[in-house]
């Protein structure tokens, strides 16, 4: 018979899960809205807020519409938002990407004459602007130049300090652009915008929703050649430690669910901030997951929360709209 001998224990761990106030109490990761930075997607045109078919809830916002969208989110109690352009005309050198008057550009200037209390991040790669979809310039028998991409980086990066942004964070994987960057936005008076690197970038299949999202599925080949191989743990530590001895400020894992071990490894060897992203393929399985009745919508929150407890102090992703309402519901 069940319990008819007296049992003495000394350790029971379940004292602390007898109820939700004590599991509150002793909880060792907690996630906080100041944890999440939204991605955006703003568009040319007026009054248009279009959504991503293949990343539910998340839309193409026109500036004007841009503008309402993050009114709403600073509401929300979301002051972080990382924006990403999508022009209308595109060339094989993508200028409009560093010209005063491209979409990302206006668009800050638009959002910052209309809401104070908003840090915007700027991704800046060529990807969206480019007619082949490449992350920078091409030799003419079709590789990436890595040096004269660097150039063209750190000019995207100078035209979105002046029209305001308060963070850049470059994502196209090429060697040396932190230093660049980082020289070139001094020189030009903006010693106090941080970079974001997106340090540990590999060469992943769920990067897909983006792509059609940013119109940015490159046009021939893929991005093996700067993006790093998903075999490597190692190389992270390395591609890392280029980056912060290059003037990053904070470093970036991405993706993040399936690269959980690779935030660790990070966090246990550097002592700067590092932040995930949780990309658009890790969303939408998750989205699709909970619409086709295989997981309730708790496993947004716990996935996040991994993401935190792998040691990632800063969480890019597409449901931090969504996770705030409900935190903020909660609370």
């Amino acid at each position: 018979m069940i319990g008819s001998e007296k049992v003495e224990l000394k350790n029971r761990p379940r004292r602390l899960r007898a109820n939700e106030i004590i599991r509150n109490l002793v909880r060792e990761a907690k996630l906080n809205i100041e944890d999440l930075v939204y991605p955006l997607f703003v568009v040319e045109g007026k009054g248009i807020k279009k959504e991503i078919p293949s990343l539910p809830n998340n839309y193409h916002f026109s500036i004007d519409k841009l503008v309402e969208e993050v009114k709403e989110l600073t509401k929300l109690g979301i002051h972080y938002i990382m924006l990403f352009g999508l022009p209308d005309k595109k060339d094989n050198i993508g200028s409009s990407a560093y010209s005063n008057d491209g979409i990302v550009q206006r668009a800050i200037r638009e959002v910052k004459k209309e809401i104070t209390d908003i840090y915007i991040i700027t991704d800046i790669c060529m990807c969206q602007y480019t007619d082949h979809g490449h992350c920078g310039l091409l030799t003419e028998d079709g590789k990436i130049e890595n040096d004269t991409t660097v150039e063209k980086l750190s000019k995207i990066a100078v035209s979105h300090a002046k029209a305001g942004a308060d963070m850049v964070a470059p994502s196209d994987m090429m060697d040396g652009r932190i230093a660049h960057m980082r020289r070139e936005l001094d020189s030009e008076g903006f010693k106090e915008i941080p970079i974001m690197s997106y340090s540990i970038k590999y060469a992943s299949s769920f990067y897909g929703p983006f792509r059609d999202a940013a119109h940015s599925a490159p046009s021939f080949g893929d991005r093996s050649s700067y993006q790093m191989d998903f075999a490597n743990p190692k190389e992270s530590l390395r591609e890392a430690e280029i980056d912060i001895n290059e003037g990053a400020d904070i470093i970036m894992v991405k993706p993040a669910l399936s690269y959980l071990d690779i935030i660790r490894r990070v966090d246990e060897k550097y002592n700067i901030p590092i932040a995930a992203y949780n990309v658009s393929g890790e969303y939408a399985m998750i989205k699709m997951a909970i619409k086709n009745g295989l997981m309730d919508e708790k496993v947004i929150y716990e996935s996040l929360l991994s993401i935190k407890r792998a040691g990632a102090d800063i969480i890019i992703t597409y449901f931090a709209k969504e996770i705030a309402e409900k935190l903020r519901g909660r609370n």
